[in-house]
């Protein structure tokens, strides 16, 4: 497993997260933001100089990971508009840039949540939203096509208040568009205990057999009756004591693909390089090498 972090939870002036990457001996270096820009956003100047400081630190980029077709709303955006038209020019545009940073990866996101999708027993007439998953198939299809004609991987992230917010949700898309050639899961297990999906063993079960292609690591608290979320430190939060069995299963099953620490967390003072510090020694020593748990930089 190759082990990296979302550069801009370090600091969006790619530089030094690359710097602070080298302390640390991480390999893998995902793009979001660098600088005021979004991936999709940055003139070929910009990209070619992101491109010298990544080859001139030795990293790998796993995932160019634009917010693509975020929280649309089904049934207001349809295909070929003008909004889902934006969100399909920005992926071609990732798609053109991953070609140049030999990235075997591009994010994509999904509509802006309904509840409920599937019911039973009165449920599917008074509280499903109908037409919502289907709808939602179609906004997602066309990239699903682009992609799989310019020879790209997709890969959908579960995420927070989005159409997929679980592994079982991640799945059951890549299902129904016929698209697992194409479409893998970015799996955020901290994203999807929004909904009460425990992360491990039961969202790893859900995407057992090759539907994972990429991993973002954090740990968070959910408060779904107050509407309250918290990020917390590794292993304080509603992942605690599911890290190690969750990589323990990903060893025995033979990933090899990258496992990105996510940066989000900060102790009340808006910093999150410290809040990276604080954490990556521990996602360090469960994800990679245990005895290999901090930095190489003096004062570290």
């Amino acid at each position: 497993m190759h082990l990296g972090v979302i550069t801009d939870g370090i600091s969006r002036d790619l530089a030094h997260a690359l710097r602070v990457m080298d302390d640390y001996g991480l390999t893998h270096a995902e793009l979001q933001f660098i600088g005021d820009k979004e991936v999709g956003d940055l003139t070929r100047q910009e990209e070619a100089a992101a491109l010298a400081l990544i080859r001139a630190h030795d990293k790998r980029v796993p995932c160019i990971s634009r917010h693509l077709f975020a929280r649309l709303k089904v049934g207001e955006v349809r295909p070929g508009d003008a909004t889902h038209s934006a969100h399909m020019d920005a992926l071609k545009r990732c798609i053109d840039m991953a070609d140049r940073f030999d990235c075997p990866l591009v994010r994509i996101m999904t509509g802006k949540k309904e509840m409920i999708l599937w019911g039973y027993h009165g449920a599917e007439v008074w509280n499903v939203a109908k037409g919502a998953w289907d709808a939602h198939l179609e906004l997602i299809a066309p990239a699903v096509e682009f992609a799989r004609a310019a020879g790209k991987t997709l890969a959908v992230e579960t995420g927070n208040g989005t159409m997929v917010n679980s592994a079982f949700t991640a799945r059951r898309l890549i299902d129904d568009l016929g698209a697992k050639d194409t479409l893998g899961v970015l799996w955020d297990p901290a994203n999807n205990c929004w909904c009460g999906e425990r992360g491990f063993p039961d969202g790893y079960e859900e995407l057992r057999g090759g539907y994972i292609r990429h991993i973002h690591i954090k740990d968070v608290h959910a408060d779904a009756p107050r509407a309250t979320l918290e990020v917390r430190p590794m292993e304080t939060g509603d992942l605690a004591g599911q890290f190690q069995p969750m990589a323990e299963a990903l060893r025995a099953d033979g990933y090899g693909g990258a496992i990105s620490f996510e940066s989000v967390y900060h102790n009340g003072d808006g910093d999150f390089e410290a809040g990276f510090h604080l954490n990556i020694g521990r996602f360090k020593a469960i994800f990679g090498d245990p005895e290999d748990t901090g930095a190489t930089a003096q004062g570290r």
